[in-house]
């Protein structure tokens, strides 16, 4: 029981009180709980998307081939073909000789994965890539299916989530410690409240580190935070640094329209023409043909290599010739792994086949290698089983922590209230601290630190002046 010095000592200490921040705690919980199950449901299964698409490629890559194997360039056309209109984007090398073909074209912002029999050229399955399992898993989990507005959402749940996960673990300190019971493992017989109110802090101890690590390494792929990123990345360079990961919807559609632009246009009369005779009809720019014949050549240079699969081979455009550093008319060859510090992209004269450049991982910017290595964690890739099965456990984790809350929240509250904490109750020590760490936070999140400052100025200022908001959200009246 609290003497009344204590308390006056408390007072003195002055905002934040100790329920001031479980009532933020509370609040950024009850934000990112369906946001929360929604990235865990759709993570955890794109953590096994190499296992996924495997089994969706097992009937491709037994196919039966016993002539003669037609040409990449048969193969490409007869791709091609089955899209009209379409424009190539590039060739996977076949992970054996009896696996179908696999060839991308695109046309606009579309882009088709073609799986082309080897020898007959008969096209097994034509998919748009946008409504494969995994590319949809994957634009659930970061935009929700809403484009450049679901983004938005979801890095503002992730800030907040950020949040939520730094409140709980200051809530959960440990001060004065008798054993760790309660603090390391769970209570079982201390009746249910104890037991769901261990459960939940038990769970967050033990997973708080790699949420916050799969939270803030998800952050460069936001339109928001990740195109101020972009801008970071080029602070002191004049030449523009290629990223190998989208910032948004929009951002991969603009990509995909440069996938499908040949890097080199011939315009008819070209520019002089045009104004030398005003009143002459502009010739509309002819794209050139692709010489698809050297792609047989370069696949013999580039098969040896061993390149982490899979490995694409694509013909000369606007972004690869920009991106890989080459010359309008140049291929290029990369590697796709998930496994990013495994990456490496070539270019290649299509004439002679020769490599021109060789990039590895290790020659990008210091930033990039750290957000490679930040994402190829974040999917699970960068070590192995052992990758998957922690971000498992991170996800079971966190599905813990928010059953475990909304059951606390639902015992707790009183009809007819939202069950929020009392925001008056004493402050213990390090308050301070840690709302100098949301504050940076707030500076370093744009959309965590505008929400903060209109959630904190409408309860002050707003709510609790209206008698049944306040009476719903358990305010003071000031």
């Amino acid at each position: 029981m609290k003497t009344n010095s204590t308390v006056e000592i408390s007072e003195k200490r002055g905002w934040p009180r100790y329920g001031t921040i479980w009532r933020w705690h509370f609040y950024a919980g009850l934000f990112c709980i369906p946001f929360v199950l929604i990235l865990t449901i759709t993570g955890t299964i794109y953590l096994f998307k190499p296992q996924i698409e495997a089994s969706f490629d097992r009937p491709y890559n037994n196919l039966v081939v016993t002539g003669k194997r037609a040409t990449a360039e048969e193969q490409v056309l007869a791709a091609l073909a089955a899209v009209p209109g379409s424009t190539f984007n590039s060739y996977e090398l076949p992970e054996s000789p009896q696996s179908a073909v696999r060839v991308f074209v695109g046309s606009n912002e579309q882009k088709f994965r073609i799986h082309v029999h080897p020898e007959t050229l008969e096209i097994l399955q034509k998919k748009d890539e946008d409504w494969r399992l995994m590319p949809v898993v994957h634009r659930i989990h970061g935009e929700l299916l809403l484009g450049d507005q679901g983004t938005h959402i979801v890095e503002l749940a992730a800030s907040w989530a950020i949040v939520m996960v730094i409140t709980g673990l200051y809530l959960w300190w440990p001060r004065n410690i008798n054993n760790l019971a309660g603090i390391v493992y769970p209570r079982f017989n201390s009746g249910q409240r104890i037991f769901w109110r261990d459960l939940h802090a038990v769970a967050g101890l033990w997973v708080s580190f790699f949420v916050l690590f799969l939270l803030i390494s998800g952050l460069p792929w936001a339109k928001s935070w990740g195109g101020l990123l972009k801008e970071v990345r080029q602070i002191g360079v004049t030449k523009i640094v290629q990223q190998d990961w989208t910032t948004g919807r929009s951002s991969e559609l603009a990509d995909r329209k440069l996938m499908n632009t040949p890097a080199t246009e011939i315009a008819g009369g070209g520019e002089h023409a045009e104004h030398a005779n005003h009143n002459i009809t502009p010739v509309m720019p002819l794209k050139p043909k692709i010489d698809y014949s050297a792609l047989d050549r370069l696949i013999a240079i580039v098969q040896p290599l061993n390149l982490p699969a899979p490995v694409m081979i694509s013909p000369p455009s606007k972004k690869l010739s920009a991106g890989a550093g080459g010359s309008p008319v140049d291929w290029t060859a990369r590697s796709e792994t998930q496994n990013r510090p495994l990456r490496v992209n070539l270019v290649l004269d299509a004439a002679t086949g020769e490599i021109k450049s060789t990039k590895k991982f290790a020659d990008k910017p210091l930033l990039d290698r750290i957000i490679g290595y930040g994402i190829a964690i974040h999917e699970g890739q960068l070590f192995g089983w052992f990758n998957q099965a922690l971000g498992v456990f991170t996800a079971l984790g966190l599905l813990l922590m928010v059953v475990s809350s909304v059951v606390l929240w639902w015992r707790r509250r009183s009809p007819g209230t939202l069950g929020a904490p009392n925001p008056d109750q004493a402050a213990p020590r390090f308050a301070y601290g840690l709302i100098g760490i949301i504050v940076m936070l707030g500076i370093l999140l744009p959309f965590l630190g505008i929400t903060m400052i209109l959630v904190l100025l409408m309860e002050r200022w707003v709510l609790r002046h209206i008698p049944s908001t306040r009476k719903f959200l358990g305010l003071r009246e000031y």
